[in-house]
C-alpha cells in the first residue's frame, strides 16, 4: 500500500505558482486538529486545506457532500460572466461572486464554476434548475467581461476574451467547450492576426454563418499580459471569428473611435444579417471618454462588411453601459424588437438602472416597458447577461447590486424572466418560466408605435425623418435567408452529456474509488508540475508594446457607482480597479506611470514563432505523467467535476491589477472533485412563502 503523504512531506517552497490550491474558507489557520510546519505561509495553509477536503471526499458519499458543500458555497450574487444558450440547455461560467457562507465582508473572487441550467423545465420555485457536472480544465481561465459565443450546429461553446482578477493575464488563446464530449479544447490564435485579448466588448455570435463578432472593449493590464502601468484603452476594433476554419480577421469598426461596455445584437434583416450595436462608452480626442449616446445606433451589415449610423428617436434611455440585451422578433419579420434591461449609469452619482426599453426596428424607436412611472426601478444594477429562450422570454442572470448587498433571489438562482410579449394572465413584463411558452407574440407597447398585430403586420417601417443612409432603405426591408451550415461533425450524441435526469447511481464504494483515483490523480499532477515553472517563465510570449491614450486616467470609490474627472475630463471606469466595498466596484484612486510606446497594434514580428491552431486535448489515465498543449503548458486530464471556489480572500470589487506581481502571480488553478451525477445546486435551503406556492421573489420587481 502506498505512504500517505503527509504535511510536513509536501514540498511548499517549490510549488508552482500557476497551480494555486486556495482554502476554502477566508480564514487562513489550518483545519482543526491539522497541524502545520513551522514558517508555514497561508498559501500553504490553502493548499493544506484543498488536499484535506479532498481526502474527506474518499470516505464520504460524493452526492451527499456536494449538496452540503452548495448548500455552504453556493455562489451570489454573480456578475461579470459569461452566459449562452445551445440546445434546451443555458450556460453559464467565469464572472465574479461572493460567496455565502463567508465571514465579514463578503468577498469578490474569480468565479471557477461552469454549470447549466435545464430548460426543459422549472423547478419548484419557478425557474429551471442549475447543474453543476460539467468539466472545466485548470487550464482555462476564470475571466470577467469575456463572451460565450454559442454554435448551435457543431455544439461548442466558445470562450473569447474577458478580464483576469488578481492575477497577470495569459497570453490570449480561444478555447471551447464540446458539449457532446463535455472537454474543452484550447484552439490557439492565428499570430497574424494582432487579436489580443479584450475584456467588456460586445459580442455575438451567427451559428448559420459559422461567424461570431466582438466589437470594442477595454486592452488593459486585466486583458494583456506585460500591459504594466499604462492606462486602459478601448479598442476601436470589429474582430471577427470563423468557427469552421478557426480563422480570424481584425478591421476597424464603423470609424476609429475607441468603444467599450456595449452591447450587440443579432438581426437577420439584409441579405446576411446585420449586427446592431448600442450603448456603452466612447473615447473622445483628448484621451477621454463619454457616453456613447443611446439615440446613436450603430448597424454592421455582414455580407457587404459596410457599417452605417442610424438616429433613434422617442422614449430614449439614458446614457448607460454595463447593461443586457436581447432580440426576438414574429414570423413576418416586419420588426425586430431589441429588449435591454439595466446597466450602471455615465453621470456622477448615478446608481444605475433597474428599467426594460424597447428599440424596436425598423422604425428606430424607443420605447420604455418598465417601470410604468418616470424614472428607474428601486434595485439598479449592472454586469449581468440576457438571453432570450424559445422568442418568447428572456433570462435576466446575475448582476452587480451597487445600492443592495444582499443575494439576489437565492431560490431561484438569481435568474429572472421577461416576459416579452406580456404573455401571462396579468399582462406583466415579469414571469415565471414556462417552458411551454415558445412563440413570441407582439405587444401592446409595441403596436401601439409600430401598428400591426400581435402576429406581425407593422405599418410604421421607416424611422421618423428617414433613413440616414440610402443603403439602409434596401437592407431593412429585407430578409436574410437562413443559412445552409451543417454540422462538421458528428452531433448525433448531442444530448449525452450532463443529462440532467439520469436517475442512475453508483454505489458508495465506487464513489468512493473515483473520489480517492481523482485525489490521487490531482496531487501527482501538482507534484509533476513543479518542473514546469522555469519552463512557462522562458516560454512567456512578451506581447509587444501599446500606446495608450495621451492622458492618464484616476479612479476613485465612491459610495454609488460615479465618475470624476481627471483634468477635465472624466474618467473611464473599469471592473477591475478598486478595492472591495459591497456597495461599489468603482475604483480608489490611483495614478498611472507616464507610458510611451509604439502603436497600439500587435507587431506579429515581435512575438515568438509558436505554432496554433490545433486542439489539443488529454483525457485521465492511470499514469500520472504530465501532459502538455502545444504551448508546453500543462494540460490537466478533464473530470467531469464539482468545482472548488478560488480563494475567499478579498481582491477587491475585483482590484486592478497593477503589474505588480508575486509568485502567485501566474495561472491561477482550481482542483474538482469527480462526481458521478449531475449535481443539483440546492435551493431546499430557501423557502417560498406560502408552502408549495412559487413565488417571484426580486429586489426590484417583488
Amino acid at each position: 500500500m502506498q505512504a500517505r503523504m503527509t504535511i510536513g512531506d509536501f514540498p511548499y517552497s517549490e510549488f508552482p505558482s500557476f497551480v494555486q490550491l486556495p482554502a476554502l474558507h477566508e480564514s487562513r489557520s489550518a483545519p482543526d486538529g491539522l497541524a502545520t510546519p513551522a514558517g508555514t505561509t497561508s498559501e500553504q495553509v490553502g493548499v493544506i486545506r484543498r488536499l484535506t477536503m479532498i481526502d474527506q471526499l474518499a470516505t464520504r458519499n460524493a452526492k451527499v457532500l456536494s449538496a452540503e458543500w452548495f448548500s455552504q458555497f453556493l455562489p451570489h450574487p454573480k456578475w461579470g460572466h459569461q452566459s449562452a444558450m445551445v440546445d434546451e440547455k443555458l450556460y453559464i461560467g467565469g464572472g465574479l461572486v461572493t460567496y455565502d457562507g463567508s465571514s465579514g465582508t463578503p468577498p469578490n473572487v474569480s468565479n471557477p464554476y461552469f454549470l447549466y441550467h435545464d430548460l426543459r423545465t422549472a423547478a419548484g420555485t419557478g425557474m429551471p434548475q442549475p447543474y453543476a457536472n460539467l468539466s472545466k480544465n485548470l487550464t482555462v481561465p476564470d475571466v470577467s467581461g469575456g463572451i460565450f459565443w454559442p454554435d448551435t450546429i457543431n455544439k461548442k461553446i466558445y470562450l473569447f476574451g474577458g478580464e483576469y482578477n488578481d492575477v497577470t493575464p495569459w497570453d490570449f488563446d480561444l478555447y471551447a467547450y464540446d458539449i457532446i464530449n463535455d472537454e474543452w479544447d484550447n484552439l490557439g490564435v492565428s499570430r497574424t492576426d494582432n487579436i489580443v485579448g479584450l475584456g467588456y466588448g460586445a459580442g455575438v455570435s451567427i451559428p448559420d454563418r459559422g461567424e461570431a463578432y466582438y466589437y470594442g472593449g477595454w486592452m488593459n493590464n486585466a486583458t494583456i499580459p506585460d500591459w504594466g502601468d499604462a492606462p486602459q484603452i478601448p479598442t476601436s476594433y470589429l474582430v471577427r471569428y470563423e468557427m469552421d476554419t478557426n480563422s480570424w480577421s481584425n478591421d476597424t469598426g464603423p470609424d476609429d473611435v475607441g468603444r467599450a461596455e456595449g452591447v450587440m445584437v443579432h438581426i437577420p434583416a439584409g441579405d446576411g444579417g446585420m449586427l446592431v450595436y448600442l450603448g456603452g462608452i466612447r473615447a473622445t480626442d483628448d484621451g477621454g471618454w463619454e457616453g456613447q449616446p443611446m439615440e446613436q445606433i450603430i448597424l454592421y451589415d455582414v455580407l457587404s462588411g459596410k457599417s452605417y449610423f442610424q438616429n433613434a428617436t422617442g422614449d430614449v434611455p439614458e446614457s448607460r453601459r454595463r447593461f443586457c440585451a436581447g432580440a426576438t422578433w414574429v414570423e413576418d419579420q416586419s420588426s425586430y424588437n431589441i429588449y435591454l434591461y439595466g446597466g450602471a449609469g455615465q453621470e456622477e452619482g448615478s446608481a444605475g438602472f433597474d428599467d426594460i426599453y424597447i428599440l424596436t426596428l425598423p422604425t428606430f424607436t424607443w420605447i420604455k416597458m418598465y417601470p410604468n412611472e418616470n424614472g428607474t426601478g428601486s434595485y439598479p444594477h449592472h454586469s449581468m447577461t440576457c438571453n432570450v429562450v424559445n422568442e418568447a422570454q428572456m433570462f435576466i442572470h446575475g448582476g452587480f447590486f451597487p445600492l443592495n448587498n444582499d443575494c439576489d433571489v437565492p431560490d431561484q438562482w438569481g435568474l429572472h424572466d421577461v416576459s416579452l410579449g406580456r404573455q401571462n394572465k396579468n399582462k406583466s413584463p415579469w414571469m415565471l418560466y414556462d417552458p411551454e411558452l415558445t412563440k413570441y407574440a407582439v405587444p401592446t407597447d409595441i403596436i401601439s408605435v409600430v401598428g400591426g398585430n400581435s402576429k406581425g403586420g407593422a405599418t410604421k417601417t421607416v424611422p421618423v425623418g428617414g433613413f440616414d443612409h440610402q443603403d439602409l432603405n434596401a437592407l431593412m426591408t429585407r430578409t436574410a435567408s437562413a443559412g445552409t451550415r451543417t454540422a462538421t461533425r458528428d452531433v448525433s450524441g448531442a444530448t449525452a452529456t450532463g443529462d440532467s435526469e439520469s436517475d442512475s447511481k453508483l454505489p458508495t464504494g465506487a464513489i468512493v474509488g473515483i473520489a480517492v483515483g481523482g485525489a490521487v490523480v490531482l496531487i501527482g499532477i501538482i507534484l509533476a508540475s513543479f518542473c514546469l515553472i522555469r519552463r512557462r517563465r522562458t516560454r512567456r510570449e512578451r506581447i509587444g508594446s501599446q500606446q495608450p491614450m495621451t492622458q492618464d486616467y484616476n479612479y476613485h470609490h465612491p459610495t454609488h457607482p460615479s465618475i470624476i474627472s481627471n483634468q477635465g475630463s472624466p474618467a473611464p471606469w473599469s471592473p477591475q480597479s478598486s478595492s472591495f466595498n459591497p456597495s461599489s466596484p468603482f475604483a480608489s484612486p490611483q495614478t498611472a506611470r507616464s507610458y510611451t510606446g509604439p502603436p497600439v497594434e500587435l507587431p506579429s514580428g515581435d512575438i515568438e514563432d509558436t505554432t496554433r491552431g490545433s486542439p489539443l486535448m488529454q483525457t485521465v489515465t492511470t499514469t500520472l505523467e504530465p501532459k502538455y498543449d502545444a504551448h508546453g503548458n500543462l494540460w490537466v486530464p478533464q473530470i467531469s467535476t464539482v468545482q472548488i471556489p478560488d480563494q475567499l480572500h478579498s481582491p477587491g470589487s475585483p482590484p486592478y491589477y497593477d503589474g505588480t506581481v508575486g509568485s502567485n502571480s501566474s495561472k491561477n488553478g482550481t482542483g474538482y472533485f469527480a462526481s458521478d451525477t449531475p449535481q443539483e445546486l440546492a435551493a431546499e435551503r430557501h423557502t417560498s412563502s406560502v408552502s408549495g406556492q412559487p413565488t417571484h421573489q426580486t429586489y426590484y420587481h417583488p
